[in-house]
């Protein structure tokens, strides 16, 4: 059965977190995602990330790479831009994650590559896109929660500026810059032109500020930090501590506060004008939370959080990362998968959240590992550039590909 992204094709010239991220999810389901590394920095820098880390091979880089294939090639080689050529012909895009001002000095942008192939597209996924001030600048996840805001968003009232757990920017800025390709894509295939595209994690950042950067450049109004990871605005919306532990609760919508209203016995809040409506609510919310905090310390999670559920309240207990791995739910949709690796082991993973699916059969690449370092070379370029076996050991011999590393 074919895979939805099967007649895909990327060249992606890429490293740690945010680029192999996105084209992950192009991976997954289905495109050929040929992965440039340079022999100079002895390839992708995820490969050397503790821990579980062995020559080059680590978890780290399993996580971003599974299902790619991996070329060396040394672009600033006086004969690899023919070669990048012979691949840019066969592919339908080329995606790289560098600075900004990286992508045209190594021969990366649409119209460095329009006369090669004129559908190509050309994404460049960066920390501050590939114009501005800060275009020659480097900037990773860390660096963006802070510069648009995020920390300051982040954290209990009167803490220190604080990042999220997980590096979400990257994670959103791959997500972002494969939107824009896979655009880029379907417009050359309709329209016979391709296009650049200049993403940034900074303002993948700014983006996704959502209601709270209106709020700011309108009415120049940004929420105060909650205490318990508390809504901006929406009470109660929040976690709770009970009598074992903490859970959340979100009731977003007027019913749900009052069937929680019902499911905690304080039929009195309801009768209180004070907690009338969502906007009395959230002013008198210091008078509404301890008597919230009381009742909620008199059960425990799992009795609190059933009793909720039935009653068609959302709330859910708060998982470690190894209780949320077995959830039921987990298990239930089979979110996490296992491949072997000869140097890693059993390699269990987390499966793609874009499910498609025919007739019952899963649209999607089965959970298998990432490629050796300069693994496919040589089976890249037979295969999409036409180069005899002989051809490609006179790179080889020339150094085009530096240092060949092939699977034990």
């Amino acid at each position: 059965m074919s895979l939805p992204l099967a007649d895909v094709r990327i060249l992606a010239v890429e490293q740690f977190g945010a680029g192999p991220w996105g084209t992950l999810q192009l991976a997954d389901l289905g495109a050929d995602v040929v992965k440039l590394e340079d022999p100079a920095s002895n390839g992708d820098v995820g490969r050397y990330v503790p821990p579980f880390q062995e020559d080059e091979d680590s978890l780290f880089f399993e996580t971003f790479n599974r299902g790619k294939r991996s070329i060396s090639l040394d672009l600033r080689h006086p004969d690899a831009r023919a070669v990048l050529h012979d691949l840019v012909r066969a592919c339908d895009a080329v995606y790289s994650n560098l600075r900004g001002d990286q992508p045209r000095k190594l021969g990366l942008t649409y119209d460095q590559l329009k006369h090669v192939n004129p559908r190509i597209v050309c994404c460049s996924l960066s920390g501050f896109g590939m114009t501005g001030p800060r275009a020659t600048e480097g900037g990773y996840d860390y660096m963006m929660q802070g510069l648009a805001g995020w920390q300051s968003l982040t954290g209990e009232p009167g803490g220190p500026p604080t990042k999220s757990g997980l590096s979400l920017v990257d994670l959103s800025g791959g997500y972002a810059s494969v939107i824009a390709l896979l655009a880029g894509v379907w417009r050359a295939r309709r329209d016979g032109v391709g296009c650049d595209c200049d993403v940034s994690l900074f303002e993948t950042a700014l983006h996704e500020l959502m209601y709270i950067g209106p709020w700011a450049a309108t009415h120049g109004f940004v929420p105060p930090r909650r205490h318990n990871s508390a809504h901006p605005t929406i009470v109660p919306f929040q976690n709770f501590e009970a009598a074992d532990g903490w859970f959340v609760v979100g009731a977003a919508k007027q019913v749900f506060w009052e069937r929680l209203c019902e499911v905690i016995g304080r039929p009195d809040l309801l009768e209180d004008e004070r907690f009338a409506s969502m906007a009395g609510r959230n002013e008198h919310r210091d008078a509404l939370l301890p008597e919230l905090d009381e009742a909620f310390r008199s059960r425990t999670v799992d009795e609190w959080v059933g009793a909720l559920v039935a009653a068609g309240v959302p709330a859910s207990r708060i998982n470690s990362v190894e209780e949320a791995l077995v959830d039921p739910q987990t298990e239930a949709r089979g979110a996490v998968v296992e491949h072997d690796h000869p140097s890693l082991g059993r390699v269990r993973s987390i499966r793609t959240p874009l499910r498609l699916s025919e007739g019952g059969t899963s649209l999607e690449r089965p959970a298998q590992r990432g490629p050796f370092r300069g693994e496919h070379t040589e089976e890249v370029l037979v295969e999409l550039c036409g180069y005899s076996p002989e051809r490609v050991r006179e790179l080889e011999h020339a150094g085009v590909f530096g240092e060949r590393v092939t699977a034990s």
